[in-house]
């Protein structure tokens, strides 16, 4: 049984030598590939998977999930074994002790990475491997490894770069439909926009996003590479009414909370696609697999010895920017004692990779799965729609790790070979322009709109996080004493998702 969705279905009939039908399912593929093909049948696999296997003769139980950790499959600890693709399913049969750990680390990425989770006695599978239980013994079929192809030049590999990505959009597209794309104006989602639209039969719907009219927008950008693609626009206004009321909502529906504040966006555009497409694309893993701005100052120190290389540790925790240098202030003392633990991100920073390719194998491997993945499939599977990330795919992946880093990311010049791969599909003024990234106000929202409810939530003595946290500083930042970089905002919409999640999920026993 599992929660899966395969691109490669021909070639797996063709291995079975199957005559592919409509009635045959992804699942009855995958059971008759195991049949023949056992342990190995995983690697075989391309597009997204959970799967929980029974081996009837063994007594034993696999826990499989797919490479990039398009999908999850969760675990509770314990004498009793319970298993979900979900992990509120997993809400009857778990304590709610929170494991400070996790929260830590989701007070400095917005998310929790790893096979952590926020609740103690929960585990997620970790992507590329399998959990033998009883036992729990974990077996990696797949990692992610750095495979770098030297003296070959940009275009060479901006070549073999736009072969895979119309191999990978292709397969994606659902056959006879229509499909969405979630269209910023940004590179990511505008070249997905122009492969879908080169490469599909049926129509292409955009959907793009703003926030009225107190807030810069991009809808310049998308709204050119929508005509320049000659695609089915639709925009969509999200007030700050509507951020903070659908708030609850969009946390009850994640596994992990999500401290990200395109949550809530990513529901309703969500919803808005629903109209008139089932299946949905997405320009998600454009900055992990080719080289983004995020770790830009990282990268600069690394070639120029300025100091902060010696250790990284700290500087990547400070680049997501949100309370990594507030914990010992942030969290109770008690609590603070509890976290003086390693971190995930040790081992893959201190690699035998470039220096970029290890910043992008973190964010592939633990950003990726552990926030952006996961978003997209709880956000749309609860919409009924299906979305699917094709620079996330195992193969643009694999291909991201063949790339010369300098050809990624090479001081402020940013994801050059994806640009290479592209540049005869889009506008120039788009392939030119240097990333800005979706800004969601939530500054602007909490000095102007949220500013009571906020409080209300996170002062009260009955807030589930008020164990943990330092409500006095919780109220300076409430104030915003000292914000000179403006960054409040981020740390309370942070913390007001960690409250609505638990609120959403704790057990009322």
């Amino acid at each position: 049984m599992g929660d899966l969705w395969l691109s490669n279905r021909q070639e797996l009939s063709e291995k079975l030598d199957l005559t592919l039908t409509s009635e045959i399912r992804d699942i009855d593929l995958v059971a008759r590939l195991w049949e023949r093909w056992g342990i190995e049948t995983p690697s075989l696999l391309q597009g997204m998977f959970g799967l929980v296997v029974c081996d009837l003769e063994l007594q034993q139980l696999l826990l499989v999930r797919d490479p990039v950790g398009a999908r999850t499959i969760y675990y509770t600890m314990g004498k009793t074994c319970w298993i979900a693709p979900q992990m509120s399913s997993l809400n009857p049969y778990r304590s709610n002790q929170l494991d400070s750990i996790a929260l830590r680390d989701y007070l400095t990425c917005s998310f929790v990475p790893g096979e952590r989770t926020m609740w103690q006695d929960v585990r997620e599978i970790r992507p590329g491997t399998m959990l033998k239980l009883p036992g729990e013994q974990t077996t990696t079929y797949w990692q992610l490894q750095e495979r770098v192809i030297e003296r070959e030049s940009l275009a060479w590999h901006g070549d073999k770069l736009r072969s895979q990505l119309e191999q990978v959009v292709s397969e994606y597209l659902p056959k006879q439909e229509p499909v969405g794309v979630f269209l910023s104006g940004g590179l990511d989602s505008s070249c997905i926009t122009a492969l879908a639209t080169q490469l599909h039969n049926a129509p292409v719907h955009t959907y793009s996003i703003h926030f009225g009219s107190e807030c810069a927008n991009e809808l310049e950008f998308s709204t050119m590479v929508a005509n320049h693609c000659q695609t089915n626009h639709h925009i969509l206004e999200i007030t700050f009414q509507d951020m903070w009321s659908q708030l609850p909502e969009t946390m009850a529906y994640l596994d992990d909370p999500i401290g990200d504040p395109l949550t809530v966006p990513n529901l309703l555009i969500g919803k808005l696609a629903r109209n008139d497409v089932s299946v949905t694309l997405n320009g998600e893993g454009g900055d992990p697999c080719f080289g983004g701005p995020k770790n830009q100052p990282m990268l600069i120190d690394s070639l120029y010895n300025l100091g902060i290389n010696h250790d990284p540790l700290p500087a990547y925790l400070t680049s997501f920017q949100k309370c990594a240098a507030d914990l010992p202030q942030l969290l109770k003392p008690e609590i603070w004692n509890q976290i003086q633990q390693p971190w995930i991100f040790e081992e893959d920073l201190n690699s035998e990779m470039s220096f970029l390719n290890r910043l992008m194998s973190l964010n592939i491997k633990f950003k990726g799965a552990d926030q952006i993945l996961t978003k997209v499939n709880n956000l749309t599977q609860v919409v009924g729609l299906q979305g699917r990330s094709p620079l996330f795919d195992r193969r643009i992946v694999e291909l991201s790790m063949a790339i010369p880093p300098e050809y990624k990311l090479s001081g402020v010049q940013e994801k050059a070979v994806l640009k290479q791969a592209v540049a005869d599909l889009l506008p120039a003024a788009i392939i030119d322009r240097p990333k800005s990234g979706m800004m969601v106000p939530v500054q602007l929202g909490f000095h102007k709109y949220w500013h009571r409810q906020a409080a209300s939530i996170l002062l009260s003595r009955h807030a589930l996080i008020a164990p943990y946290v330092n409500q006095d500083l919780i109220k300076e930042w409430l104030n915003f004493r000292g914000d000179v970089w403006g960054r409040y905002g981020i740390k309370l919409w942070l913390l007001v998702s960690l409250e609505v999640w638990l609120q959403a999920n704790y057990n009322k026993r």
